[in-house]
């Protein structure tokens, strides 16, 4: 949920939010996403409350975190919010745990990035105990032990789904499938073919462990409009500014025009374009993954609320009905082959 380097704020954009995912949920979408992030040009350091917000104002969307930076959060109070906001929105809540791509929340809650990877597991670990239901008892590293201890309130939904999202590390895709957690796999620049490897990988390691196939989500950056050059004309500028921003913090080399225009074809990573070529994009990776959800990351930076709108709108009444429409052609024609 990026803030406007142009000029709009936090309260503006939090307000932008809400009303986008009441659209969302408006327009028949499934789900919508809002990530954790603890800079300046991001709004939404708490996901929870955004989201909390928005379930007064939608009825059948689900909520969830795209990404909750679980590895410098407290389990404990995470599944609190999610449970609470579960409560309100009627039992459509998510947690979409990850490590965190951005780290500015270590430091502000005083972790040591040395301990990334264990921070995760080990929070992670007591997350799903907490999910699990009664009396916790739990010890680990980097926080007191639980002995014994109820953790109030208790959601609607049981088990209150908890995903792992990951960024293409493939010990983070075989965790997930070794606990038998659904998985959403970003993917924000390249080639996505050479990711479906990771898709294979995550469901080898969930037949290892006994486990039933799990939901499996696409995370990606993408902009729909009523053609292809005005949703190129109208993301690029926004996204480019972001991605050059956050690239020169991390060694990154510039990207243009050119380079997105790349991105934006039928094999790559970029979601970009007319409901019709949105769609085949999306029906395109399906047919790489086999993955049952696909999350666009629409609002990058400066792109005017008016467009997300228009944007959200166009994907509720032309792109989700093509793509619904061909993959359940596809299962049945897999079914009477």
């Amino acid at each position: 949920m990026s803030l406007d380097p142009g000029g709009v704020g936090p309260a503006q954009r939090l307000r932008e939010v809400v009303e986008e995912i009441a659209l969302a949920d408006e327009v028949g979408l499934d789900v919508f996403g809002v990530g954790e992030h603890h800079r300046p040009d991001y709004g939404a350091s708490a996901p929870a409350i955004i989201l909390a917000a928005a379930a007064e104002r939608s009825s059948r969307i689900r909520l969830t975190s795209a990404v909750t930076v679980l590895s410098s959060d407290e389990p404990v109070r995470v599944f609190q919010q999610f449970a609470t906001l579960d409560l309100l929105s009627g039992g459509r809540a998510e947690i979409m745990a990850g490590r965190g791509s951005f780290t500015e929340s270590f430091p502000l809650f005083g972790y040591d990035l040395a301990d990334y990877d264990e921070l995760f597991a080990e929070k992670l670990d007591l997350l799903l105990a907490l999910r699990d239901g009664g009396p916790v008892t739990w010890s680990g590293r980097h926080r007191a032990a639980l002995r014994d201890q109820e953790v109030h309130p208790r959601p609607l939904q049981d088990p209150l789904p908890v995903w792992v999202a990951v960024g293409g590390n493939p010990h983070s895709v075989v965790r997930a499938g070794t606990l038998g957690l659904p998985l959403a796999l970003a993917i924000i620049g390249g080639e996505p073919e050479r990711f479906a490897p990771l898709a294979r990988l995550y469901r080898e390691a969930l037949g290892r462990a006994g486990h039933a196939e799990q939901p499996f989500s696409l995370n990606v950056h993408g902009f729909v409009a009523d053609t292809s050059q005005r949703a190129g004309d109208v993301y690029y500028p926004a996204h480019s500014e972001v991605m050059n921003r956050i690239g020169r913090e991390r060694g990154w080399g510039p990207t243009n025009r050119r380079t997105f225009d790349a991105q934006v074809g039928l094999r790559g990573a970029y979601a970009v374009g007319s409901p019709e070529q949105v769609a085949e994009k999306i029906l395109f990776q399906h047919e790489l993954f086999g993955h049952w959800r696909t999350l666009i990351q629409l609002a990058i930076g400066s792109v005017p609320h008016r467009e997300a709108l228009r944007a959200i709108e166009l994907l509720g009444t032309e792109v989700a009905p093509l793509v619904r429409a061909e993959v359940a052609r596809r299962a049945a024609a897999t079914a009477s082959a």
